[in-house]
């Protein structure tokens, strides 16, 4: 399983970042959710800021571009094996960044690949 941070997290069940940890746990995963703003999403709680955590695997990023250049040093801080930009929130030069790290980029959707095992 891999470890993953869903970067947006919503307490709002129709975002599509609150369905997505709701998969990825169902799926077995474990998930850190963070997000602007408390909540839960099942029983995981919603972390505001920037928290250090270990051995992430993925981050799973639902912000929009604009909204992703603070958290970039959190990101490579991390040291994922893999970014994964769900539709909305690609981003060229984080990308790029990525990269430049040797750290894999997807641009997909995280619930298709949950639903059609390419997770």
């Amino acid at each position: 399983m891999k470890k993953t941070l869903v970067l947006g997290a919503s307490p709002n069940p129709i975002r599509f970042s609150h369905k997505a940890v709701k998969s990825l746990v169902r799926h077995g995963h474990e998930v850190v959710p963070i997000g602007n703003r408390e909540g839960d999403i099942m029983w995981q709680k919603i972390i505001v800021g920037k928290p250090k955590v270990k051995d992430i695997h993925t981050i799973t990023i639902y912000l929009n571009p604009k909204n992703q250049k603070e958290y970039y040093q959190y990101i490579f801080s991390l040291k994922p094996k893999r970014i994964i930009f769900n539709p909305g929130s690609e981003n060229q030069e984080l990308i790029e960044l990525a990269m430049q790290k040797d750290i894999e980029v997807t641009i997909a959707c995280t619930l298709i690949m949950l639903n059609n095992n390419q997770y």
